[in-house]
Formats: C-alpha cells, structure tokens, sequence
C-alpha cells in the first residue's frame, strides 16, 4: 500500500519522493505566472514581424523599393485553384510594412492586445497564403496570436493598468 504523501510523520522513500515533485511544482507554477506567460508571448510573436517590418522602411513612410518589388515580382498568393500575383503590390508592401512595425509595438507594449493579436493573426493567413511551405512557423505565430486573443496582455501591461484605471474612475 502506498503511504499518504500528506502524512508529515511518514518518512517512506513515497512520502519524499511526493514533496519533492509537490515543490518542484510549486517552484514552476511560481516560474509560469499568467502575466510573465502573455508578456513572453508577445514578446515571441513581436520579434520576426518587426524585423521583417524594419528591413521595408528606408525612413519614415519611404518604402523601400525592394519591398515592392518582393510584392510585385516574388510573392504570389497560392489559392487551391491557382497562382495570383498580389493586386496592387505597392499598397500590399505598404501595409505589410505599417503592420509589421505598429502591432509588434502594441503587443509588446501590451496596448490593445486582443487586437493586435487579431492583427498579427490576419497578416499571418496572408503570408501562409504566400509562402506555403512555412506552415510549420505560421501555426506558431497562429497559436501564440490565439493564445493572446484568449488571455489578453496579462498584468504586465498598458491594457492593465488601463483596466485598473477604468475600474477606478467607474467605481466598480
């Protein structure tokens, strides 16, 4: 019969063994707090998309004509039915870039996270339309953007202090 691992004046190997893994327990759930969690996440989910949106930009609002010209000449959007070039590359290199810079800012600032996150999400469909073969990354970036949208910014966070401030002036 296995002793009870609650029981303080057992001294079984069962008994040390359960508050060793009771402790290693409470030490990673101490790690793993919620908000350290979401502000890891949208740190992660920042990082890759604002790279990517700093090397389109040679100064404020000047795109950089290779950024137009990978929307004009490379990136194609694969649809099950066929190959299509982008519509109007110009405004698509544009809009990539302005996602690229300004949602990474709000998610790592965690201003308007949820949405941000949605953002992110959107962009990630359109660069999976246009680059297949990364799905294996893109689902990484989905998820952790679902993950978001479902948590929110956690207490580290613009989105935070806003609520507790809101909370305050209402009276709730």
């Amino acid at each position: 019969m296995i002793n009870d691992i609650r029981n303080p004046n057992d001294k079984s190997i069962t008994y040390k063994a359960g508050r060793i893994v009771n402790n290693l327990n409470l030490l990673l759930k101490s790690l793993c707090h919620p908000s350290m969690v979401s502000l890891i996440l949208r740190i992660g989910l920042a990082v890759p998309f604002w790279k990517s949106g700093v090397l389109k930009w040679d100064g404020f609002l000047q795109l950089k004509e290779t950024a137009v010209d990978l929307f004009s000449y490379e990136f194609m959007i694969h649809l099950p039915w066929g190959t299509y070039p982008f519509p109007e590359p110009a405004l698509f290199a544009f809009l990539s870039g302005c996602g690229e810079i300004l949602l990474p800012v709000l998610l790592v600032a965690g201003l308007g996270t949820r949405f941000a996150a949605l953002g992110i999400l959107f962009m990630t469909l359109i660069i999976e339309m246009t680059i297949p073969d990364g799905w294996p990354v893109h689902l990484t970036w989905a998820a952790m953007a679902f993950g978001l949208m479902v948590t929110g910014a956690g207490k580290i966070s613009i989105d935070a202090v806003l609520q507790r401030l809101w909370a305050i002036r209402v009276g709730v």
